[in-house]
């Protein structure tokens, strides 16, 4: 659990999150169900009972969108995109892939099966309605018919042909087998993605404005603040990716050997953690250094290493004793592109990795350095 969302399980080895406005949501939507959509369609019950199944009918509404990503999870996974977690937030879910996908057919076929899922959910649920409605079962025609209709419309509302959305990452697919440039293909899809959004959003304005004039009945009322929302959550997260495209593009073209540090510091492996933290961190200020030892590479120390050591045994612990070991996961090659670098530092953990050229060491590259490479060319935002 980190300070936002809280782990509730894991369904494919995916950890499962529900980010906190979650529960705003849940208990929206549980509210207008227990006061309004089951009041009205069972008449009779106790105002408990509205509650109960208001409750479970929003639990079993958020199911439907986990299974939704799961849908574009269980394709990238068989495509080896690694997916970190899945997230259920305010408005539903997200699947955060690690890597994107290897081609315009992968990217399809993950973008696609969202949708399909949702369209396959609201089939059945509407035909257990209608087998409900033959057998007189009004409760079970109610839930099936609202959660059936209710993934017809998110699978709909997810083919909408603007990035983030699955239509716009089917459109990115689409653009990408065209001209061949993955990035390029990206901001024209989160560019389409802008313009809905904007639509979407201009649209719940006016639904707002005639319900408060009252030239749009009242009820309109909630439905426009709800498009004007998603509208502005569209076109931010849109322009997001615009961004973000741009941001790769650059680190895509550029190399490490571009970026890099050359005149690395290295330490002694027989160096005791005390010398180490008086004669390297405090003297050149930097946070972790690769570790040497007959002229070989032998691991990576880090600010975090030394903390994990009480200060007591600082006097008497090696450097060797408590460094990382070095490993393939800690060096790139100088011709590495940057955003490939960068990938490899966050898939890992690591804050540095060692430029190793010919088997010697030659640079080190850090997310800083990177960092300060977007902060000069205006890209770090």
């Amino acid at each position: 659990m980190n300070g936002r969302d809280w782990q509730i399980g894991r369904i494919l080895g995916i950890p499962i999150k529900v980010h906190v406005s979650w529960f705003l949501v849940f208990g929206f939507v549980t509210w207008s169900l227990a006061t309004g959509y089951l009041p009205e369609a069972l008449p009779g019950l106790s105002v408990g009972r509205y509650w109960v199944m208001g409750s479970v009918a929003s639990l079993l509404l958020f199911g439907s969108v986990l299974l939704h990503e799961l849908g574009h999870s269980y394709v990238a996974l068989r495509y080896r995109v690694p997916i970190g977690q899945i997230t259920l937030f305010v408005f539903g879910g997200i699947a955060q892939m690690h890597r994107e996908p290897p081609g315009p057919r992968a990217e399809f076929l993950i973008a696609i099966a969202g949708p399909l899922v949702s369209f396959t959910l609201g089939g059945l649920l509407l035909g257990l309605a209608s087998v409900a409605d033959a057998q007189g079962l009004q409760g079970l025609i109610v839930l099936g018919f609202l959660l059936g209709s209710v993934n017809l419309q998110l699978g709909l509302f997810n083919l909408i042909p603007g990035f983030p959305l699955d239509g716009g990452r089917v459109l990115r697919a689409g653009l990408w087998a065209w001209s061949g440039d993955f990035y390029r293909a990206t901001r024209q899809a989160s560019l389409a993605g802008q313009g809905f959004g904007l639509g979407l959003g201009l649209l719940g304005a006016v639904l707002l404005v005639g319900a408060i004039s009252g030239t749009i009945p009242g009820p309109v009322a909630a439905n426009g603040g709800w498009i004007a929302l998603i509208g502005l959550f569209l076109f931010g997260a849109a322009r997001s990716s615009r961004r973000q495209a741009a941001l790769r593009a650059s680190l895509t073209r550029m190399v490490v050997g571009d970026l890099m540090v050359r005149n690395v510091v290295t330490i002694p492996s027989e160096l005791t953690v005390e010398d180490a933290v008086s004669r390297y961190f405090l003297q050149h200020g930097f946070d972790g250094f690769p570790v040497q030892e007959d002229g070989r590479l032998v691991g990576m120390l880090a600010v975090s290493d030394v903390q994990t050591l009480p200060r007591s045994l600082w006097a008497w612990r090696r450097v060797r004793d408590i460094m990382q070991p070095w490993s393939a996961s800690v060096e790139v090659s100088p011709d590495t592109p940057a955003f490939t670098a960068l990938e490899q530092m966050l898939r890992e953990g690591e804050s540095r990795l060692g430029v190793v050229q010919d088997g010697r060491l030659v640079g080190l590259v850090t997310r800083s350095s990177i960092g300060r490479f977007l902060q000069l060319h205006g890209l770090r935002r």
